[in-house]
């Protein structure tokens, strides 16, 4: 299906009036930063500043087909959205909702993802917090797998990136409701996320609650700062009654230029090939991911990260499955995505961002991720240049490896794209 006169003319003005953050400014800018800050300190409310951010970005670009001669022209129109405002000295609201036109299209010819909506109260001391509706609660101080990150699974509607920091802003939020108390040094929350619909949603217009809220869920989490250098997190996640993980984290600031940070997860669910086959069979295994981030006085931020993910199958068995049943090896890939958790059982992550790459307001960002089993790669690569109210960008994309690697299956094997965002 070609998208109409109008929908063309909107991606081609909203590239024309330019930028490329694939996200709203100050939260894009907040997930860069991401790296370099103890992501496992107690978790404190959101005191986001009150009012309203938009963006509109439109990308146009080409993407190269893996298994078929030639290229499609890949299109999009993306119009982000953030709101925050307080309704008193102790309640607010904040609302973050993302349009998405894509060419080729999903399922929808335009996706709408809800990605927060709730209320927040917090006493007058700042000793208690409790908020309720649809939230984007997110853990751990990984910056490209997460373990901890329990209430990740089902939350990407559109896939409009692979930059890990990005990802995790631009998913859907759980509804739930959330209590919280903290003290100098400490903080103990309690998170439960209630059963409200069963099967995910294809419409465009849905807030999809069958993603986020398939099955009753809770979590109690404890955050300690043990100094000003050392922060962890405990948590304790629980759902359909059996179903139990125990979750750990630490970041670490070993110098005034490094910070190491690790978290795990060890528990009872399904292994992810058992989920592309259907089965609800429980396996005991566990999820690691540790690394360091350095920062150079030019302003290069480099992260280096080990990944393992137990849930996931053994080269041998995606060698078989991808042989003999493409069709669950398709699933598999998938769900992996889906949940934003790894398809490899072991993996390495890299991540490099220059600021003012040789002129000032020129970033340069790459990330690659190996799988250290079949040895395919994901690598991508992004130049943006800054201005005031907008950004321009330019994006390239390759996955490599053989068929039937993690990596070499996928439908494209290059990208590139140029984007073009405006903030309001």
């Amino acid at each position: 299906m070609k998208p109409s006169t109008r929908t063309r003319a909107a991606i081609v003005a909203a590239s024309a009036c330019a930028a490329a953050a694939l996200a709203l400014p100050a939260r894009a800018a907040d997930a860069e930063a991401d790296a370099l800050s103890l992501q496992s300190a107690p978790e404190k409310p959101a005191e986001s500043a009150p009012g309203a951010r938009v963006s509109i970005e439109g990308a146009i670009g080409r993407g190269w087909n893996r298994y078929e001669s030639g290229s499609d022209t890949l299109r999009r129109l993306s119009i982000d959205l953030y709101w925050s405002t307080r309704l008193d000295a102790r309640w607010r609201l904040q609302v973050s909702n993302r349009l998405d036109v894509l060419r080729p299209q999903t399922d929808a010819s335009a996706t709408n993802s809800l990605r927060e909506l709730y209320v927040g109260w917090q006493d007058a001391s700042g000793g208690w917090a409790f908020d309720a509706g649809r939230i984007n609660l997110r853990q751990g101080p990984a910056l490209a797998y997460n373990p901890t990150d329990f209430f990740r699974d089902g939350s990407i509607r559109v896939a409009t990136t692979v930059n890990p920091l990005l990802v995790r802003e631009y998913r859907l939020g759980s509804v739930m409701l959330r209590g919280q108390r903290l003290w100098s040094g400490g903080s103990v929350s309690l998170a439960v996320s209630p059963k409200l619909e069963s099967e995910p949603s294809r419409a465009g217009a849905s807030a999809d609650l069958g993603s986020t809220n398939n099955r009753n869920r809770a979590m109690v989490s404890l955050g300690t700062q043990w100094s000003d250098k050392v922060s962890t997190q405990l948590h304790l996640y629980q759902e359909n009654g059996s179903r139990r993980q125990l979750g750990a984290s630490v970041s670490a600031l070993a110098s005034d230029s490094t910070v190491v940070f690790a978290e795990a997860a060890t528990g009872r669910e399904p292994s992810l090939l058992d989920r592309a086959g259907g089965s609800s069979t429980l396996t005991r295994a566990g999820r690691v991911a540790a690394g360091l981030t350095y920062t150079t006085p030019t302003r290069l931020s480099l992260t280096a990260e080990l990944e393992h993910n137990g849930f996931a199958a053994r080269r041998s068995d995606l060698r078989a499955l991808a042989a003999t049943r493409p069709a669950t090896f398709a699933a598999y890939l998938l769900g992996a995505e889906r949940d934003q958790d790894i398809a490899a059982r072991r993996a390495v992550a890299l991540h490099a961002k220059q600021t003012d790459a040789g002129m000032r307001n020129l970033d340069l960002t790459a990330f690659v991720r190996w799988n250290t089993e079949d040895h395919s790669a994901l690598t991508w690569i992004e130049l943006r240049r800054r201005y005031t109210g907008f950004d321009v960008a330019a994006q390239w994309l390759r996955y490599s490896g053989e068929r039937g690697t993690v990596f070499g299956s996928t439908p494209y094997r290059t990208s590139f794209q140029l984007l073009a965002t405006a903030y309001f």
